[in-house]
């Protein structure tokens, strides 16, 4: 069994608007790094795949929320691991804990892709280099679908600047998670707590490219779909479902344990 584990302090960037607690874009990006330092581990890195014309690609992301989540400065800790491999396709699940339980967990699907021909490329190097841990946290891994909307709920342009792009230059993931949260309003997110958010990524964009995104209800009346487009072509598809904020924990009142560091 080959899992990957890395301990981390939510910082003050993570942290959401109004309960210092972490934001569900900064668990993804938390596991997105751990999964960076598990390829490292193996020699298969960013910069590994760089020297072979190749790099890494995330398709999709799946992830269900707790009850509460961490606090600020709080010590949380994310395990990932290579849970299936296809001839083309590379999946990880992961599970994020603070004092022992989980608050987050989820699967994502991985590419890796010829840098020239944009096509993936065969897994075997991974199959070599990883070893299989058959623990699927949601199930086993469905084909990704997005709810039928009934009505727009909100509309915005973003245009694409320095800081949505990655090393690879172009838009990072974490934009288009960010991109659809503005779209809610701010008295919605300030009564209402994300539970889970599946995402798929269609296509890539760029610096001065201008994006539209469109956050529509569906049937459910906690579920919204977020369809985030270029020139009229969706780029990434996100659906997020909501619940109402019944939690009355507060850092106020909350014994948070800050290490003290000389």
């Amino acid at each position: 069994m080959d899992k990957y584990t890395k301990k981390y302090n939510v910082i003050l960037d993570n942290m959401d608007l109004f309960e210092y607690r972490i934001r569900p874009i900064s668990a993804i990006m938390y596991l997105q790094d751990a999964f960076a330092r598990f390829c490292a581990t193996k020699k298969m890195a960013a910069y590994d795949l760089f020297a072979t014309n190749q790099y890494w690609i995330v398709t999709e992301f799946n992830i269900d929320f707790a009850d509460n989540l961490p606090f600020w400065s709080e010590e949380i800790s994310v395990s990932i691991w290579i849970s299936e491999i296809t001839k083309l396709k590379i999946y990880t699940d992961y599970e994020l804990t603070y004092k022992n339980k989980p608050f987050a967990k989820g699967n994502a699907l991985w590419f890796i892709i010829d840098r020239d021909s944009k096509r993936p490329a065969k897994t075997d190097i991974v199959a070599e280099r990883f070893s299989i841990c058959n623990e699927l946290v949601l199930g086993e891994h469905k084909k990704f679908s997005i709810p039928t909307a009934t009505e727009v709920f909100t509309e915005i342009e973003h245009t694409n600047n320095l800081s949505d792009l990655d090393f690879n230059k172009h838009v990072n993931n974490k934009s288009y998670i960010n991109i659809a949260e503005m779209t809610a309003p701010e008295e919605f997110r300030k009564t209402h707590k994300l539970k889970s958010l599946s995402i798929r990524f269609n296509k890539e964009t760029f610096l001065g490219d201008t994006l539209t995104c469109t956050t529509n209800k569906t049937e459910d009346e906690n579920t919204f779909t977020h369809i985030i487009k270029k020139d009229g072509l969706s780029v990434c598809d996100i659906s997020t479902t909501w619940e109402i904020n019944k939690s009355k924990d507060s850092i106020v009142n909350y014994n948070l344990e800050v290490k003290t560091e000389r």
